[in-house]
């Protein structure tokens, strides 16, 4: 099949765009640099972005299914707006096209923060209503809202085929943006003072190209698709610091007074014109549940999470290798071993 992917250079593009290609697709990709690197070679390059309507046609002809990756993840309320515009506007912008275009099928990167998200200590479903009750001050979860309800009903309305894949917060090696690996940097660095009182749902971002890839041909067509394995935060945590020696945060608060204390270090940071360490929007996340049901997505597209130690180590390996020599945790016997699985 002919196919166009959008955000094909992010985190989740890089690892499935070469799959697709191996698998004997045409692969067509529209964005603002030419992508680079193995998988990519016979990849044809649209240059553009979402906002312009003529590039997005001219990456439409011919197509016969889109992969809609593109996406901006940030937890800043500055960044609401422009959240919104390319979740919400642009997307709305695009299924117009797509329906123009007649495509066979749309494949859409949401997210489990788009269901699974609580309060309190529960496993989320697919069958679970949208959490804006919970969400509603985290301008990215939001808009991933918005975005997939726009998607839903535009395309049973207008009977395009359509499966949306909701995984958790992805790991894995070449997230060169630290869009959703930041988390693991920040321990890395030290900056995370005290225990999250929450619970994380994490993905492996390999095995989550191969259920993307499945997704053209299977998948609950208007269904929504979750994906994750489920950990306490300190679980998350303990499992960092018998993985690199760097020490797991001791300090356990409330949460009011994590996310309080988090707002105070922000106004220290800006009166000192620094920027600050932690978001206060981070660490109210933080002290959410985000654990997730994925069996559906199991038996539907055939996921299966490898174990969450190769996950999180192929993570830490990669990170290192962004770092500062100066800025590495540990000694450099510590870092050697660590890469080569010790």
């Amino acid at each position: 099949m002919k196919l166009l992917v959008t955000g094909g250079t992010g985190f989740l593009g890089t690892h499935l765009v070469p799959r697709l290609v191996a698998a004997g697709h045409e692969v067509r990709i529209i964005g603002r640099s030419r992508p680079k690197g193995p998988g990519f070679e016979t990849v044809e390059y649209v240059p553009g972005d979402l906002k312009d309507r003529d590039a997005v046609r001219r990456a439409l002809e011919g197509v016969h299914a889109l992969y809609h990756l593109a996406g901006l993840v940030s937890f800043q309320d500055k960044d609401a707006r422009r959240m919104y515009e390319l979740h919400v506007d642009a997307t709305r912008e695009l299924l117009h096209d797509v329906r123009e275009a007649g495509l066979q099928r749309v494949i859409l990167a949401s997210t489990s923060g788009a269901i699974a998200v609580s309060k309190e200590e529960r496993v989320g479903t697919e069958e679970d209503d949208y959490p804006i009750e919970v969400v509603g001050r985290w301008p990215y979860y939001l808009s991933k809202i918005y975005e997939e309800k726009l998607t839903l009903e535009y395309c049973r309305q207008h009977k395009i085929p359509l499966v949306v894949l909701n995984p958790s917060l992805l790991m894995g090696p070449g997230d060169d943006r630290l869009s959703s690996t930041w988390t693991v940097m920040k321990f890395l660095q030290g900056e995370i003072p005290a225990m999250p009182g929450g619970g994380i749902s994490v993905v492996d971002v390999r095995d989550l190209a191969d259920a993307f890839v499945n997704a053209l041909t299977r998948g609950e067509l208007y269904g929504r698709h979750l994906m994750g394995v489920n950990l306490s935060m300190w679980d998350f945590f303990q499992r960092l610091e018998r993985l690199t020696g760097v020490s797991a945060p001791r300090l356990k608060l409330p949460p009011k007074v994590n996310v309080f204390g988090a707002k105070v270090l922000e106004q220290v940071a800006k009166w000192r014109g620094v920027k600050p360490t932690l978001d206060p929007q981070e660490v109210d996340i933080g002290e959410h549940w985000f654990w997730l049901d994925s069996g559906k997505a199991e038996h539907e597209l055939g996921f299966r999470a490898r174990d969450i130690h190769e996950t999180l180590q192929d993570t830490v390996n990669y990170l290192y290798t962004r770092m500062a020599p100066g800025n590495l945790p540990g000694t450099k016997g510590r870092l050697a071993n660590l890469r080569e699985g010790t």
